[in-house]
């Protein structure tokens, strides 16, 4: 946990080095720094305000859910407080805040999910403008591997492992690689047959599916009844999926009885004759 808590100072040691960013100032939080009275540039606060981790669970391969004994899900929220001077105007805190966020979500190898911004404020204490805005992190936090962060690949494998951080093939630094990636999925059609229940075999453990009806809306009123159909589904690993479409260990399934309806809608995702594209990811 020391080396979470250590996150806000490094943080903002990487943003000190970021050409996009020269002329701003990136102090931690806390200790805290004085600041000139009044402020004549802009300075951004780093902060760490919550850390919640939980138990990780992943599939394996067999569509059931194994907890993880060395690795948890981390989810942290950075805590930024934009400072500017009067005369720059609260405009340009926007300004600082979004080519903050910038930086760190397309410059560094953090796994941002979420960033936004509250009220401008006023600080008479400073004569400055200040904006209260953070960015949310996720990650798998692996204590038992390191207590220690590197940058600017921050939080990378020997914190966290496992995850968009330490995943190298998440990143193409050539076409070979490309062209691995795009080998990863594979697309499929097939036409409908009404069964209840239906299994398309792919030859392996699918970690995401994609399935639409081709040139049908994502729903309408099913053929030859009034009812509503959904006519596209989706299912990824670890049990989220939409109505109607379930993983298997070396496919995935079309469901359609009765059992499937919500709120008076089914899945129609193996209507007679209709065809339908598929798109599965290993």
């Amino acid at each position: 946990m020391s080396a979470i808590s250590a996150m806000p100072a490094q943080i903002a040691d990487w943003l000190k080095e970021q050409q996009p960013l020269e002329g701003i100032v990136f102090i931690p939080e806390y200790p805290a720094v004085k600041k000139a009275v009044p402020l004549r540039q802009a300075i951004v606060a780093v902060g760490l305000e919550n850390v919640a981790i939980t138990d990780k669970f992943t599939d394996n391969g067999q569509g059931v859910l194994e907890r993880q004994e060395y690795c948890r899900s981390a989810k942290l929220r950075i805590r930024l407080g934009v400072h500017a001077p009067y005369a720059l105007g609260g405009e340009y805190c926007h300004s600082v805040f979004t080519r903050v966020a910038d930086c760190l979500t397309f410059g560094s190898d953090l796994e941002i999910t979420q960033s936004a911004a509250g009220r401008i404020t006023s600080d008479r204490d400073t004569d400055a403008f200040v904006l209260d805005c953070y960015l949310d992190v996720t990650a798998d936090f692996c204590p038992a591997d390191s207590s220690g962060l590197t940058l600017p690949s921050f939080m990378n494998k020997e914190l966290l492992c496992g995850s968009h951080i330490s995943d190298g093939g998440r990143h193409f630094t050539d076409e070979n690689e490309k062209q691995n990636f795009l080998k990863t999925f594979i697309t499929g059609f097939y036409t409908g047959t009404d069964a209840t229940v239906r299994t398309i075999a792919l030859g392996f453990a699918p970690r995401l599916v994609l399935v639409s009806a081709l040139d049908f809306p994502p729903m309408a009123t099913a053929g030859g009844s009034s009812s509503q159909g959904t006519y596209w589904g989706m299912a990824f690993s670890g049990g989220g999926k939409s109505q109607g479409i379930a993983l298997t260990g070396t496919g995935f399934q079309l469901l359609s009885s009765s059992s499937q309806n919500i709120r008076g809608v089914l899945p129609r995702l193996n209507e007679m004759g209709l065809g339908y594209g598929y798109v599965a990811w290993q």
